[in-house]
């Protein structure tokens, strides 16, 4: 009896493969071929590393949710004010227009649109996953406001959730093709909403 090809077990590695799989095709068309696949795992490694499909993609998840929210919170440390980071994160997707990185989309996004609002544990997690950039934004907005980018008259809840809707608006488009100058006209539009 063959025992199948003995397959070294990157955890790290492993772990990334499996985002990059969901990313590409979201949770119901990645199938489990496609996961061990990407992941070069056996189907026994798998599923006594991480589970079944439906804990992998929680984990893949919860990974990208936690690796965005850092770099995002770098970036802003990084910035002159809270308003430059906002001008700055939005005409950095625009520039992006019609690159591999566009045609992924945010799998953030990507699976809270796929998933929509179930009940289901992976569905929930995509929710989350929405609130916690929206918590995200909602200490940005209230920094801008300080700072007198924002009118402090502007509920910062609803900025907050007008941000991530916009962002999640320009990130669908850009996966459906739009260019750089349509991206960039729709960027003023959003920093002229939020002032």
């Amino acid at each position: 009896m063959s025992l199948g090809r003995p397959l070294q077990h990157h955890p790290e590695t492993a772990l990334k493969a499996a985002v990059h799989a969901f990313w590409r095709s979201g949770y119901h068309h990645t199938s489990m071929r496609d996961l061990l696949d990407a992941m070069q795992l056996s189907r026994s490694s798998l599923y006594q590393a991480y589970g079944n499909k439906e804990a992998l993609f929680l984990l893949a998840l919860t990974r990208y949710r936690e690796e965005l929210l850092a770099s995002l919170r770098a970036t802003l440390a990084q910035e002159a004010s809270a308003w430059q980071f906002i001008e700055q994160l939005l005409l950095r997707m625009a520039q992006q227009a019609q690159s591999e990185q566009a045609a992924l989309g945010c799998l953030i996004f990507n699976s809270a649109t796929e998933l929509g609002n179930s009940g289901s544990s992976v569905s929930n997690a995509a929710v989350q996953s929405v609130q916690a950039i929206t918590d995200f934004f909602a200490t940005v907005i209230e920094q801008a406001q300080q700072e007198g980018s924002i009118s402090l008259e502007r509920d910062v809840q609803s900025s907050a959730y007008f941000l991530t809707l916009s962002i999640s608006g320009l990130r669908m488009l850009l996966k459906s093709g739009a260019n750089q100058r349509q991206a960039e006209q729709l960027v003023d539009n959003i920093l002229r909403g939020l002032r």
